[in-house]
């Protein structure tokens, strides 16, 4: 099993590779030299973007958010991501997110990130923006639409929604 134990990461950013509807979400965490890439679903990323900003909005009001992030779209991911949990630490003051790796074996990865309110907050901005960027949802079914088209189940394929 190999770990990632950043306690103090510089940066902590997501960030997608590819044009809409085949996009890749990757989030990465740089300590000092170290950068890790981790490549995610859309899913997760909007779900822990969801969870951050609940947790800072429960805890208090963050300092100014980092600026000049720095998205590295050239970094290979390290592994893919297959569950992601998010706790706060109350003797840091620090938000606690822990990546597994896909995968039952013993070889799996994992990375604990802790990372600091302003720095959740920051994520959570990005994250939402990239989250909302993406294809709109079909009025009927939900599944996004295609520019190429779209065969919507509740349709049964016989007409395409309109957009």
């Amino acid at each position: 099993m190999t770990e990632y134990d950043l306690e103090a990461p510089d940066e902590f950013t997501v960030g997608t590779v590819g044009p809409v509807g085949q996009r890749t979400f990757l989030i990465q965490c740089r300590q000092g030299r170290q950068l890790l890439t981790l490549k995610a679903e859309k899913q997760q990323v909007a779900v822990l973007a969801s969870y951050l900003a609940r947790i800072v909005r429960e805890v208090g009001r963050p300092g100014a958010l980092p600026r000049e992030v720095v998205f590295r779209a050239d970094e290979e991911p390290a592994w893919v991501v297959g569950t992601i949990g998010v706790s706060y630490d109350e003797g840091t003051e620090r938000i606690v997110v822990v990546a597994e790796e896909v995968g039952d074996d013993e070889d799996t990865s994992v990375a604990r990130i802790s990372i600091t309110l302003e720095q959740a907050a920051a994520f959570a901005v990005v994250a939402t923006g990239l989250v909302e960027a993406g294809r709109p949802p079909c009025p009927l079914c939900g599944m996004p639409l295609d520019p190429s088209g779209h065969d919507c189940p509740r349709t049964n394929g016989h007409r395409p929604p309109k957009t």
